[in-house]
Order: structure tokens, then sequence, then C-alpha cells
């Protein structure tokens, strides 16, 4: 049903897409199709061109239409040359084109093949690719995508990590497999790029990029089916406070196999400090060992103190030092995520937080000290600082367990 081809970044063709689709729609006979691009400037800067080269420069099929909706349809004589005794004068062959940012304008058609490029970029949401296979499924439709391998996301997940050669087929080649591409080149960039970055853009396969913070973080391995927690277990609560954004982690420690289990995630706004602990504590019949907040955030602290949760101060403020005891629990196999956590752990749409949380790089691909947009990770800051105890080395008397 569908078909992947991951292409390099550079050197490579996006002519053989209106080919595929041309011979699609040789087969599936008239009606109607798609092509679809990650945003508009890429659809009519290079889609568009492409596909008119072939269906209009060359084999004059047709003609193009952009408003109010941007088709190209098969003249009568392009029809006739298409599918000979099967040409159906009563049913017009249109190529309907849109843009996956606005998942909205891929609903009006029902399609019976559809051409995706660039399906890996972040613009191209996941909304609108469900959209697309809406369109898709009267007919059985099959889909080519051609991309790069920009970053680990829905792509990925749904059809990369599926492809069985049966139902998905995930085609691969190196910008230096086009003929037209210099041996030279691609050995000068082999030597001077950034391994990870090479490997996406001109090998055109799937790896993690520099600058992953939990680089250790792998969820075959950390990523568990949820289960009930036993009600013996020591439960523990990370708080990132703020008065838009405040999260928390829900963490339970089987103290048998030493292993912590993260198994509720939370983040909420405009709410009171009794507001949030009610939130939190809804359901949960054990109390909680909690910490939380920067040193300067006192105030919150005991806001949430005075609200019945008692939140203690991180025994460590340095964000590093914090990351580095996050980071040895995972190295350890001793800290477990449920699979139902879709902001750390993700889901079809879109990466964790987990897979996502990464060092700004340079101009030259490498990782800075920088953390890339780091007042936007408040689930990883709430995990960090419960880590920042979790991992400390033990102590004789352990902050009481609290309601107050």
């Amino acid at each position: 049903m569908c078909s992947s081809s991951q292409e390099p970044k550079v050197g490579r063709q996006v002519s053989w897409g209106p080919l595929w689709l041309y011979r699609e729609i040789q087969r599936r006979g008239s009606g109607d199709y798609l092509v679809v691009a990650p945003s508009f400037p890429l659809l009519e800067l290079k889609l568009r061109p492409e596909f008119m080269r072939l269906f209009d420069r060359q084999l004059r099929l047709g003609s193009y239409t952009g408003s109010p909706t941007k088709k190209f349809t098969f003249s009568e004589a392009g029809s006739k040359r298409t599918f000979g005794d099967r040409h159906d004068p009563n049913t017009p062959t249109q190529v309907f084109f849109g843009h996956a940012q606005d998942a909205d304008s891929l609903e009006s058609a029902t399609v019976k093949a559809a051409w995706l490029d660039e399906a890996g970029q972040k613009k191209f949401k996941k909304a609108s690719h469900d959209a697309i296979m809406r369109r898709l499924a009267i007919h059985r439709g099959r889909v080519l995508y051609t991309t790069t391998p920009y970053y680990i996301g829905w792509l990925k997940k749904e059809l990369h990590d599926r492809a069985d050669g049966t139902h998905i087929d995930v085609i691969n080649f190196r910008s230096v497999d086009n003929p037209a591409f210099s041996r030279e080149e691609y050995e000068e960039r082999r030597a001077t790029m950034p391994a990870w970055k090479f490997t996406m853009f001109y090998d055109g396969m799937f790896t993690r990029p520099a600058g992953l913070i939990y680089d250790a973080y792998d969820p075959d391995t950390h990523v568990v089916e949820s289960f009930p927690i036993p009600e013996n277990w020591p439960c523990y609560l990370g708080l990132d406070f703020g008065g838009v954004n405040t999260a928390a982690v829900k963490i339970a420690h089987d103290q048998d196999a030493d292993v912590y289990y993260v198994y509720e995630e939370y983040h909420a706004g405009r709410l009171t400090a009794a507001g949030h602990v009610n939130a939190l504590t809804a359901g949960e019949p054990r109390p909680f060992t909690a910490y939380g907040g920067a040193p300067s955030e006192q105030n919150w602290r005991d806001e949430f103190t005075q609200a019945s949760l008692t939140v203690h101060q991180p025994p460590v403020s340095e964000v590093e030092v914090g990351i580095d005891r996050v980071y040895a629990l995972l190295k350890t196999n001793r800290l477990r995520f449920f699979n139902t956590l879709e902001g750390l752990v993700g889901n079809d749409e879109h990466a964790g937080d987990m897979e996502s949380y990464a060092r700004v790089l340079n101009d030259e691909g490498e990782p800075t000290e920088a953390i890339d947009e780091k007042s936007t990770w408040h689930r990883l800051n709430a995990l960090r600082y419960i880590c920042t105890h979790l991992a400390e080395p033990p102590v004789e008397d352990e902050p009481p367990y609290s309601y107050s």
C-alpha cells in the first residue's frame, strides 16, 4: 500500500515522483489523485514545477488551474493517450495539489493515489497524513513518500519501523548513487561533516542527531506497558512551577529491583497551588515525597505546602548535575517510563521530550553547552528535580511522605 523512499538531502531527484504518479494513473484509471508538499512555498517552488515538466511540457496531458482549487485536469486527448480503450469521457481525471500545513484542505477529495514529498519534515503534520489516508481509503490507494530523514517523528515510527516489504517498502539510496552526483563531493562531505548529519543528509538514513542530551534513552529498553502500581511501592513527585506552565512527574519505586517507574505526567496552568494539589493527588491512594523548583522558588514550595502537599527543595540546584543524575539512572536501567506518557515518551504523531531534549548546535553542527529551547522543557525539569533526590548518595533520614 505504501512506498517510502529515503532520499539524501543533496543530489536527490524528485523527477521520478511524477513518473510514479503517472504510472499509478495509468494503472488505476480515471479519477482523482493527490500531490502534497509540507508547505505552500515548497509546493509552488519545487513540486508543482517538477510535476508540470512531465505532465504538461513533455506529455501534454492537460492544463493547470490555480483558483479556486489547485489542480491539473486531463484533456480528452490526454485521457485517451493515457488510458486507450479504457478512456471514460464521463469521469474526469484530476490531480489536486495541497500542502500539509493545512490539514483541512486535504479532506475534500476521494483519491486513488498520492505522492507526498518531504513527508519527513516537521512541517508535514501527522494530522495531514491521516487526512490523506482517509481520502485514499475507499480506493485502497497507494502512496509514494519521497523524503530526507530529517528527524525521528511520526514517519519513522509509523512507516519506516513497520516496513515489511509487503504493505510498506522502504527504498534507500545515497547521494552518490545518483550518477550525476560527484563522488569527490560525497567524500569531502563525509570527511568534514558531523557523522550524524552526513548519515541523514547524504546517505538518507535515520540516525540520532548530535546534541541529544539523553542519548542513553532507548524506547525499546526504557518504555514499558503501564500496570497498576503496587500499594507498598514508595511514590515520588517532581514539580516544575510556573503561572502558565506547572508540570509534574509521578514516580514509583520497585525497591526489590531498585527500578523507578515514571507512571504519570502532569502539565497545567492558571491554577492556584491548591488547584494543582487537588489535581495531582486526586485518586492517589498513597502519599508522595515531593521535590521541585529552583532555589529562588521557595514561595511556590510554601504555597504547595500550605495546600497540604509538602514540597522540598531539590538537593542540587545546578542544571547539569541534575541532568547527570537522570542520565545515570538511564544508563543503569533504573528508570523506566509508562507507554501512556505522551509528553515524555511521545506518540505516533510526535517524538517525546526524552528524544527531543537537545543542545544547541554551532555552525559546524557540533553541540554547545546551551540547551535548545531551554524554557519549554517543563516535564523534564520536573523529572530532573526529583531525580536529584532519587540518584543522590543515600542518607539515613529521608524526608517523610506527606500530604501534610
